[in-house]
């Protein structure tokens, strides 16, 4: 498959089967990832996996967060965890954070964000739905993330990253055409 029908076919899958995904593919899954490109070869990485008994851990850490957030919600609540409860695979992806170096921080998050989306091309081309999420139950925002994968205070959260093998085929996305978003100067 060419990196252009990768791109193509690559779509946030967020209904996956309860199917454990193989220690190979998941490895071959952060190989990928380090080969995203980073600013000055810093590699600013660090991936986290979930599974198992600290993925139970997990939502139940992500159970309380989602009370919190909508207490007069709760079938919003019952939704927003079924996608954590029915994926059998989560890592958490954290970018290094250079104290007194703002910029290089960022250029850090850049390339952690790169290589979460190698990572999601791989996961394409290997049959394995994807999501990555920035907000609610991925808990990228939540200071519970922090603490629960023991991350030192270097680090920043950049996404959690829900992996599986889909339960159906996910619909093709229609996208503006290049033209419409490009200035030529």
């Amino acid at each position: 498959m060419s990196i252009m029908e990768l791109l193509q076919q690559r779509r946030a899958v967020r209904n996956v089967q309860p199917v454990e995904v193989e220690d190979e593919k998941i490895h071959a899954l952060l190989a990928a990832a380090t080969l995203a490109p980073n600013d000055r070869l810093r590699e600013p990485w660090h991936f986290y996996v979930i599974r198992g008994e600290a993925k139970q851990r997990y939502e139940a850490e992500a159970l309380q967060y989602l009370e919190e957030r909508f207490p007069t919600k709760p079938n919003l609540v019952k939704e927003s965890l079924k996608v954590l409860t029915a994926t059998p695979l989560v890592i958490a992806v954290t970018a290094d954070v250079i104290p007194d170096d703002p910029a290089s921080s960022k250029d850090n998050e850049y390339a952690a964000a790169c290589a979460i989306h190698s990572m999601w091309l791989a996961a394409t081309e290997m049959g394995l739905g994807f999501v990555w999420r920035t907000r609610g139950i991925g808990l990228v925002h939540d200071d519970r993330m922090h603490r629960f994968i023991g991350s030192p205070e270097n680090k920043k959260v950049i996404g959690t990253i829900f992996i599986g093998y889909p339960a159906d085929t996910p619909p093709a996305t229609s996208r503006t055409p290049h033209s419409d978003k490009t200035t030529w100067l």
